[in-house]
């Protein structure tokens, strides 16, 4: 069975000031495509389809849209929710949807209750694990502690023992949003810390083919069977060097895997440059970067006059500008934000601890911020999906 792995769509998301929406178009085109010339026989999205709970209405159309071509191929589609996607709003006609070939998961009591697809070697089982939040899903998997990388185990217990109800040979696929060990973040992606811990670790996913994962946005490898298909557009400067991709996996009759990357058309390359306004201006070597979009850095001690005018004479396309003066880390000029920088908000804390009573915080005090930190996380989550 060959199959396209997919994620991160974001869909109604903007790249600094720029509508990605075109863009975003663009790539629907280049996926429907992408089925049609390589003989897909199911495709996978693995969250975060839309980037925020109430997405703009345009979002919606295109996602519409994307859904009609691909039923209208003929080829199924599996889709989870992402930490970004309202999993409720999302979900809304699932069962409906699911008759033209499109299947939505959405709900984590679904976990275990799979898509099952033939080919000519028999079943594959998929299984859509959409994000679980630990605050809002540890009931559901009766877990006390709530973690990531307990709510996801209790998640995959679920699936493999659905997998060991089934015929044997049956193949088996896992789509999952979260953050796996070894994998690297970006700047673009939300932060999903509980507890001072984001990643599981990939044998999380053991017992299965192949585990199809979103939520990082670069294409990755963890292991032959767990991968990153990461975002088909850039949505921070932290990309500037990702080949944006999707996974074209094939599975034998046996589960074992073949993968390779197919690459998405990207409008325009991203370019992080660094020196004085002078020096940017005139270093022929940049010569390149001039169609690119532009994040500068400016290390001139004193802020230029009109850098960003400036800049754009050379740069048409330059979207951010940074000023970071070359001093000396002792200077007391240093920008606050530039102290910050790297810096977890527990870490932060801590910091302010230290600063106001000249010792720093012992491991109980760690723990009561750790938990008060985490306590807010839950409440803004629980907050913005009851809104939803």
């Amino acid at each position: 069975m060959r199959l396209l792995h997919t994620s991160d769509w974001h869909l109604g998301r903007a790249f600094h000031r720029v509508n990605m929406l075109g863009a975003q178009a663009g790539f629907i085109d280049h996926l429907v495509g992408t089925v049609r010339e390589h003989g897909v026989d199911a495709v996978v999205v693995s969250g975060d389809v839309y980037d925020r709970a109430v997405p703009p209405l345009a979002a919606v159309e295109l996602f519409d849209d994307a859904l009609h071509r691909l039923a209208g191929l003929g080829v199924p589609t599996v889709m989870i929710s992402g930490n970004h996607d309202s999993a409720r709003r999302l979900g809304v006609g699932a069962g409906l949807i699911g008759r033209a070939g499109i299947h939505l998961r959405t709900d984590p009591a679904a976990c275990g209750t799979p898509v099952v697809l033939r080919d000519a070697f028999g079943e594959v089982a998929f299984y859509g694990l959409p994000y679980l939040e630990p605050a809002l899903v540890k009931d559901e998997f009766g877990v006390t502690k709530a973690g990531h990388e307990t709510v996801l185990a209790a998640a995959m217990d679920r699936v493999r023992a659905d997998l060991a109800t089934r015929p044997p040979g049956t193949r088996s696929v896992v789509l999952a949003h979260a953050f796996v060990t070894g994998g690297e973040a970006s700047d673009s992606e939300r932060d999903i810390t509980v507890g001072g811990v984001a990643a599981v670790p990939a044998g999380v996913f053991d017992g299965v083919d192949y585990a199809a994962l979103g939520h990082l946005h670069g294409s990755q490898t963890i292991t032959d069977r767990v991968r990153y298909s990461g975002s088909p557009l850039p949505y921070s400067f932290s990309e500037a060097r990702h080949r944006k991709s999707m996974w074209l996996v094939d599975l034998d009759a046996d589960g074992a895997v073949t993968a390779e990357r197919v690459d998405c058309p990207v409008p325009r390359p991203l370019a992080r440059i660094r020196g004085t306004l002078e020096e940017l201006l005139a270093d022929p070597e940049l010569a390149r970067h001039e169609e690119a979009w532009v994040e500068a850095t400016l290390t001139d001690p004193v802020r230029p006059a009109e850098p960003m005018a400036r800049l754009t004479e050379r740069f048409p396309h330059t979207l951010s500008l940074v000023f970071a003066p070359e001093r000396a880390p002792d200077d007391p000029d240093v920008s606050y934000a530039r102290r910050l920088a790297g810096r977890s908000d527990r870490q932060i804390a801590e910091d302010f601890v230290t600063h106001v009573r000249g010792a720093g915080p012992d491991e109980r005090e760690r723990a009561v911020l750790q938990e008060a930190f985490d306590a807010v996380r839950a409440d803004q989550t629980v907050r913005e999906v009851s809104s939803r």
